[in-house]
């Protein structure tokens, strides 16, 4: 088995204690990651990653959720951005997987998180939050 270089054993760790409906935010850079995980403290750093980038190695171990939606992304003032393209493709998402979020929706989402990664994405709306399906 070839395991993607960007799945670290702390990321794996993570990944391997996370259930069935559980989410992974993956947050650009500019998003407050610290204060997001703060309440449960589960927090990694990717700065040299971008969010797509490590979204696509996470869909190598772990299935998209089939019984709600799998991918949540924050909605932009601007319409749907390419890196939001990029994060739908990485995810390997279909429409229906696919659900945006206004800012402070997307927020609250996020601090129900799982874990969440903070990666060095520097573009806008590089955010994204995974929901595990069922590992088989």
């Amino acid at each position: 088995m070839n395991i993607h270089p960007y799945l670290t054993g702390d990321l794996l760790r993570h990944l391997d204690a996370m259930g069935h409906g559980d989410t992974v935010v993956l947050a650009d850079a500019h998003f407050p990651a610290a204060r997001t995980a703060a309440a449960h403290g589960r927090i990694l750093d990717f700065p040299g990653v971008t969010t797509p980038g490590l979204l696509a190695a996470i869909r190598t171990v772990i299935p998209l959720d089939e019984h709600e939606t799998a991918l949540y992304l924050m909605s932009s003032p601007d319409g749907r951005l390419p890196v939001q393209d990029e994060l739908i493709g990485a995810a390997g998402a279909q429409a229906k997987d696919v659900r945006e979020l206004q800012r402070g929706d997307f927020y609250t989402a996020a601090e129900a998180g799982f874990l969440v990664i903070r990666t060095g994405e520097t573009r806008t709306y590089g955010n994204a939050i995974l929901r595990k399906g069922v590992v088989s």
